[in-house]
């Protein structure tokens, strides 16, 4: 199975509380964290609804 890693680069303060949960669901809670999750287009679409707070590392 493939694994993708994400780091979140941006606050959430001031962002609405369904781009917050998107955010705890990756399982990022500060800013620099980096999470390696599997690659499924679920969380393709969770990246895609946050992009403006996280970037994939490869």
């Amino acid at each position: 199975m493939a694994t993708i890693k994400i780091k979140q680069i941006r606050s959430k303060i001031g962002y609405p509380i369904d781009q917050k949960r998107t955010l705890s669901s990756l399982g990022l809670h500060r800013i620099s964290q980096v999470v390696e999750v599997e690659d499924n287009p679920s969380i393709r679409g969770m990246i895609r609804k946050v992009h403006h707070l996280v970037t994939v590392v490869e």
